[in-house]
């Protein structure tokens, strides 16, 4: 083979047909890999940086799965921080039930003292109260032109009235005048006397006077052995000893009641005749002062008593028989005799039952005369007499309108407020005495009741019926419904004394000076609980001036001046007043059951913030339970982060079990839970916030690497990587100077076999 001798032009061709062949294999690897450089004898330089940014790529890479895991370790820890959030405000809530429940004792711990005359605007309390005077209207007496004043012996009765009838009436038989002695029924006889036909009272029939009843009652009075207890028998009549009356009448034929008996019942309910009962039996007088009606020359004559004016109402046909009115028939008609009054007597006259309160008790007006008096019942028991009043020694009184005076009025009104005090003696009469450095009541020249107050209470009088009007207690304008007036009081007795509680449950210790509420001074009860408030106490004060320190609802369960709780009395005040020993509190066992059922509620939220911590791991790693979490970011190990997990359970939040009957027992254990609920919910926020940041940053770290990666990559790719269109062009030039090549070579070759064919 050796000896084969090619020539010039053939092995031109031969070698640039192999060097267009390495050249088209060149390209078409290019094509095939899409690189221009696939190894180092490619271009070494090229090569070699590529494979190291590679190689970065590819570590970096591997990285970002340990990162997204990071991820979702944060991601698992941020969770649980949400959820124990939600635990905690659980929590909360039942904490702030417990505040909202019934505070946990009915009884608080206290303090005590009575501080005579204290009351809430003035804590002070008085030395001394002064009895001052009150002024009524002027009173009048019954004088013509009613300008003359009245006074203390002017009687509250008026002279007494008269009603006359108009002349005599005759009988049943037509002829013969009405006299006492004629009966109110006539016998079936035609000469028998009696009221005239339609005039007689049947059984049943009433008359009305002053209010009181007079019935009549056919047949025969009852025996003083059979009439009801507390009634008396005189006669044909039946009295209950108040003004109330039977009218026996008899029978047709035997009449009994006589128009006497019926007068005699019209004075007992008027007031102008007394009764006094005994064993059934009842004996009939004439009031003091009084006269009583009669019936003389056949005409009847009514008269009121001097307490009362009189008021008769019944069938007119009885009262027309009688010659008292014009009208006729079965229905009523009605007859008024009125006083009058005169210089003797007020000018305005006080109606029966009216009273007067003053000062809480009553004196009531009555119309008749003063028990014990010649003709009237004896004193009833309890009671004793002083002029035209009784009482009952306790300022209750009643004033007998028939003989009073505007003295006996005043007396009354000083029985009320305790200005006079009464004795009762056995006798049935009362001693009255006045309070040492107090003034009686009396009425000036002017007029006017001078009242004096008292010093028991400050001076209060309303009234019923006309008794305000009449003594000039209802106002200017005579509608007023009261009359009052206040007591002088002394300067306040513990003015300058000072009163101190140690500090009670961590308040602050209270220095308090009583005055009159100037330059830091206590005069009030609100200014008292605006000190005690810092302290976790508060005042109250009653009606008899009893002040009480009361412990607050927060510290409800704590025992005042204990050693663990302080608030310790002392100042000046307290060796001018004796506090009470201080009372334990008393539990209330509702309240008490109530917040124990709080107190298990609570805990078990606790179990679930313990166990919820536990839980909020990812892939065995739990940064809520003291786990730590280290992140590589680069592929030297140069670039980390490091996250320190914490503890958040119950007892790493500073939370602990509460216990039946320490906790939740009043509203300041409460408050103590709420403070460390506040802290751990604190803590929770600010762990939060942490892992944010850190879950920031990682997820800030995981973009830049994908971001590096591929630029790390692009830059391998720029050195490696061929250019597709240039290399087909390549491709496509190549294999055409390849067919070139063959070509020429062909024509080499068949050069040489022209000559071959010459030499043959």
């Amino acid at each position: 083979m050796s000896g084969i001798v090619l020539s010039a032009s053939v092995r031109q061709n031969l070698l640039s047909l192999q060097s267009t062949a390495d050249l088209l294999a060149t390209t078409q690897n290019r094509l095939s890999t899409g690189r221009s450089v696939n190894s180092a004898l490619d271009n070494p330089t090229n090569f070699f940086t590529a494979q190291s940014l590679d190689n970065r790529a590819s570590d970096i890479n591997n990285l970002l799965d340990g990162i997204a895991n990071g991820v979702q370790v944060l991601q698992a820890a941020n969770t649980g921080l949400t959820s124990l959030q939600k635990l905690i405000d659980s929590a909360k809530s039942i904490a702030n039930q417990a505040l909202q429940t019934t505070v946990g004792y009915s009884t608080k711990s206290n303090v005590s003292t009575t501080i005579a005359g204290a009351t809430a605007a003035d804590l002070r309390g008085t030395t001394s109260f002064a009895s001052a005077t009150a002024s009524s209207n002027v009173l009048y007496n019954g004088t013509a032109g009613g300008t003359t004043a009245a006074n203390g012996t002017t009687t509250l009765g008026a002279t007494i009235g008269v009603f006359a009838s108009t002349g005599a009436t005759t009988g049943a038989a037509g002829t013969t005048t009405l006299e006492g002695t004629i009966t109110l029924i006539a016998t079936n006889g035609t000469t028998a006397t009696g009221l005239a036909g339609v005039a007689q009272p049947a059984d049943g029939d009433t008359l009305t006077v002053n209010g009181k009843t007079i019935t009549f009652r056919s047949g025969s009075a009852p025996a003083s052995t059979a009439v009801a207890s507390g009634s008396g028998v005189s006669g044909n009549l039946v009295t209950d000893g108040s003004g109330n009356t039977i009218v026996y009448l008899g029978t047709a034929g035997t009449p009994a009641a006589t128009v006497n008996d019926l007068l005699t019942a019209i004075d007992l309910a008027s007031g102008v005749k007394t009764v006094s009962i005994s064993s059934g039996a009842a004996t009939i007088a004439t009031s003091v002062g009084q006269t009583a009606s009669t019936v003389a020359g056949g005409a009847v004559t009514l008269r009121s008593s001097t307490g009362a004016d009189l008021s008769v109402t019944g069938k007119a046909d009885l009262l027309k028989a009688l010659a008292l009115t014009t009208a006729t028939g079965a229905g009523n008609a009605n007859i008024e005799v009125n006083r009058t009054t005169t210089a003797a007597s007020l000018g305005a006259t006080i109606a029966d039952g009216s009273t007067l309160n003053v000062d809480g008790h009553v004196i009531t007006f009555k119309n008749a005369p003063v028990p014990g008096s010649t003709g009237a019942p004896s004193v009833p028991s309890g009671y004793g007499a002083n002029g035209n009043v009784i009482t009952d020694g306790n300022g209750n009184s009643i004033v007998y309108l028939q003989a009073g005076t505007v003295n006996d009025v005043l007396k009354a009104i000083d029985l009320a407020t305790g200005v006079q005090t009464a004795t009762i003696n056995a006798n049935g009469t009362a001693t009255l005495a006045t309070g040492t450095g107090q003034s009686n009541s009396t009425i000036n020249t002017s007029g006017q009741l001078k009242i004096s107050t008292g010093i028991n209470a400050d001076l209060s009088i309303t009234g019923t019926g006309n008794a305000l009007n009449v003594f000039g207690l209802a106002g200017n304008t005579g509608n007023a419904t009261a009359f009052s007036a206040a007591r002088t009081s002394g300067i306040g007795g513990l003015s300058g004394k000072t009163l101190t509680f140690s500090s009670f449950n961590g308040g602050t210790a209270v220095n308090v000076t009583f005055g009159d509420g100037t330059n830091g001074t206590v005069k009030t009860l609100d200014q008292l609980n605006s000190k005690l408030q810092a302290n976790n106490l508060s005042a109250t004060i009653d009606a008899n001036g009893l002040l009480t320190i009361t412990a607050s609802n927060d510290y409800a369960s704590s025992t005042l001046g204990s050693t663990t709780a302080g608030g310790a009395i002392g100042g000046t005040l307290t060796t001018a007043l004796t506090f009470s020993t201080a009372s334990n509190p008393v539990q209330d066992a509702v309240a008490q059951t109530a917040r124990a059922n709080l107190v298990s509620q609570y805990n078990n939220i606790l179990n679930q913030i313990d166990t919820t911590s536990q839980d909020s791991s990812f892939n065995g790693v739990n940064l809520l339970n003291g786990d730590q979490l280290k992140l590589v970011f680069d592929e030297t190990g140069k670039s980390s982060l490091n996250i320190t997990g914490v503890t958040y359970n119950s007892k790493g939040l500073g939370l602990a079990a509460l216990t039946v009957g320490v906790d939740f027992i009043d509203n300041a254990a409460a408050n103590r839970v709420l403070t460390n609920l506040n802290a751990a919910s604190s803590t929770l926020r600010s762990e939060a916030s942490a892992l944010g940041s850190n879950l920031s940053v990682v997820q800030i770290r995981q973009d830049f690497n994908k971001n590096l990666i591929n630029v790390l990559q692009t830059g391998s790719s720029n050195l490696t990587l061929a250019d597709t269109n240039v290399e087909a062009a390549n491709s496509q030039a190549l294999s055409t100077r390849q067919s070139i090549a063959v070509s020429a070579l062909s024509l080499a070759n068949t050069s040489q076999q022209s000559v071959l064919q010459l030499l043959r």
